[in-house]
């Protein structure tokens, strides 16, 4: 029997929160881009820390560093909170970054191999992890030529979801939802010799188990499984942030895939060369990934 829906959450919660959230967007939009990114950032990392969800980056913090102590793993969690809010108050403003301007906010490394997925007429895959601010990513594509379908997880409030779409008007390309749905969309993106934007580092129940930071993390296998069938290229790329508002861009050459003909222990061994880049990316700048995630979960 289908749920049925809560005529409150509708009609009275989900109305208030995009109220909140439009709100608060057009303040962002408003303030020039380093006053919104500094204020984003201060007002995340006053009130994030006493959250009850932080309980879970300390946790995870602990298990990836065991080293650290909790002085230090304190600090990573306020970091990681004012990246967050800083993250949250650039958005309105994704529309004007020029990232290859002459006065860029963006320092730009080997932009050049995002020009690998425009070769020779096949589907590619660009990937990066929740690091630095994620959202230039594709913003760098889509100036350099490559428009990139994009999947993504949708919003369950249908208003706050037009305002993120609303945010992401910059970037060309097709946004995909996460779900049945969204891979049958997928499978036909790449199918058309179009691009996929993926964020690889969120926990996927029915995943495969890869290792991440020394334990094995269910891990989304679509990228190596598309890769391998398709035969893509796939272009790595981060966003680190440098100070407030400023960043570096750096797109990777292609990996080089694994492919014994075992497809099983190919998906597995690619898989893994991708946690393991971005475990390199985390220990770099611990404190700009979003350690919310239920990454490993007892």
């Amino acid at each position: 029997m289908a749920k049925i829906p809560n005529p409150l959450k509708h009609y009275l919660f989900h109305p208030l929160q995009a109220g909140a959230a439009v709100f608060v967007y057009t303040v962002f939009r408003i303030l020039p881009l380093d006053v919104a990114s500094a204020l984003g950032g201060w007002m995340s990392r006053t009130v994030g820390p006493h959250l009850g969800i932080s309980s879970r980056a300390v946790k995870n913090l602990a298990a990836a560093f065991p080293e650290k102590s909790p002085a230090e793993i304190a600090a990573i969690v306020r970091g990681m909170w004012d990246n967050l809010g800083r993250v949250a108050a650039e958005y309105p403003h994704l529309s004007e970054i020029n990232v290859y301007g002459p006065d860029s906010i963006v320092e730009t490394i080997d932009e050049e191999n995002l020009d690998l997925l425009l070769e020779g007429g096949r589907p590619g895959i660009f990937f990066s992890a929740h690091i630095g601010n994620w959202e230039i990513l594709s913003l760098g594509a889509t100036q350099r030529g490559v428009s990139l379908d994009r999947v993504y997880r949708e919003a369950n409030n249908r208003l706050v979801e037009w305002l993120y779409q609303h945010g992401r008007a910059a970037v060309e390309g097709a946004l995909i939802p996460k779900g049945p749905s969204g891979a049958r969309e997928l499978l036909k993106s790449i199918k058309k010799g179009r691009h996929l934007a993926m964020l690889v580092d969120q926990k996927m129940n029915d995943g495969i188990p890869v290792p991440f930071f020394g334990r094995d993390a269910m891990t989304a296998p679509a990228l190596a499984e598309l890769a391998l069938r398709y035969d893509c290229p796939v272009v790595p790329a981060r966003i680190k942030r440098l100070k407030g508002a400023r960043f570096q861009m750096t797109v990777y050459p292609p990996l080089e895939l694994v492919r014994t003909g075992d497809h099983k222990a190919d998906v597995a061994a690619n898989m893994a060369q991708v946690n393991a880049l971005i475990e390199e990316w985390v220990r770099d700048a611990p404190e700009q990934w979003l350690w919310l995630h239920n990454r490993w979960p007892d």
